[in-house]
């Protein structure tokens, strides 16, 4: 399988938690458990080669170790459910009670545009995309060495990390699904920057783009 963080997966793990327990499970049994957990994905075939796998391990049987492995699948699938539904919730609010533009924004998840105007939170309170960036310790600093200044420069790591994260990470799913940011980024890396130089420019026309939408109400519209 692809990983072991599926919903067949945990599915065949918690009714049978170990090699033994697959290795004598029913055909049949199998099939049916991996056919419904994978919405037909895997069928009979699978099933019996997991169990011939199974039957073929060198694995010993520790029944605490199995114990231990169902209650954590079912811990992971609760805490799952919650995760769940907590994103509901998010896209609920962000859609009749927000209602921000920024998720007209190719690449912009609900769950990153909730956390990035969670963090911001009133725009009013910037009078420029210049301070939301000092905001979230996206502003450069400057390094001075002895009688020299503006030597180089790094970016600064104050402000808020969740807000920077949650800018970074958007920027990057926005240089993917929308073109003209992404003919910027590329753009950045062909004047020789590094990738995480590049990006940091993006989010930064990222910032400008998102200001200026939030302080006008409009929905975004890709430059040509």
């Amino acid at each position: 399988v692809p990983t072991l963080h599926m919903t067949s997966i945990y599915s065949l793990l918690y009714e049978f938690p170990g090699a033994s327990y697959i290795a004598s499970a029913h055909l049949t049994r199998l099939t049916n458990l991996l056919s419904k957990a994978s919405k037909g994905h895997y069928g009979k075939d699978t099933a019996v080669l997991f169990r011939q796998t199974a039957r073929d391990s060198i694995g010993s049987v520790m029944p605490a170790k199995s114990l231990e492995l169902k209650h954590t699948i079912k811990l992971i699938q609760e805490l799952t459910s919650e995760i769940d539904e907590i994103e509901a919730a998010i896209k609920q609010i962000m859609d009749e009670e927000i209602k921000s533009p920024i998720l007209t924004i190719p690449g912009i998840s609900y769950r990153m545009g909730a956390m990035i105007i969670a963090e911001i939170g009133d725009f009013n309170r910037f009078d420029s995309a210049d301070k939301i960036l000092a905001y979230a310790g996206m502003s450069p600093s400057t390094y001075q060495s002895g009688q020299l200044d503006n030597c180089r420069s790094r970016m600064e790591k104050r402000g808020s990390r969740y807000l920077r994260y949650a800018l970074y990470n958007a920027t990057k799913y926005v240089c993917h699904w929308d073109k003209s940011f992404g003919a910027y980024l590329e753009k950045k890396r062909s004047e020789g920057k590094h990738y995480n130089v590049a990006l940091s420019h993006a989010a930064k026309k990222l910032v400008r783009t998102i200001f200026a939408m939030e302080k006008s109400g409009q929905p975004y519209i890709a430059s040509v």
